[in-house]
């Protein structure tokens, strides 16, 4: 599979060549295109999930914003909420071991 610029969370292919502005939104799911976990810089594993030392600390990684130092990553589609961070994912584990799910 191609590295594409897509959506993070259906996969739906930005063909045009600027950076998504902060109200573009995905023409298949709806979901904000200059997000955090559309960006280059995002990262689970740094600080504020974000490689960039300069950029402010974005709380809501899938809700559009104005960073200034957004650009649209290029990267294989893998599905929806791969990303999920460990305490989202030892959450989730918690909840299956106390039957809440």
């Amino acid at each position: 599979m191609a590295s594409t610029r897509h959506c993070h969370q259906c996969g739906w292919v930005w063909e045009l060549s600027v950076q998504p502005g902060r109200s573009e939104t995905c023409h298949q799911c709806n979901a904000d295109m200059r997000v955090c976990k559309n960006c280059t810089h995002y990262s689970i594993s740094h600080a504020h999930q974000c490689k960039e030392r300069r950029a402010e600390p974005v709380h809501e990684k899938d809700k559009g914003n104005f960073c200034e130092w957004f650009e649209l990553a290029r990267r294989e589609f893998s599905g929806g909420d791969q990303d999920k961070s460990r305490e989202d994912k030892a959450r989730d584990d918690l909840k299956k071991l106390l039957g809440d799910l």
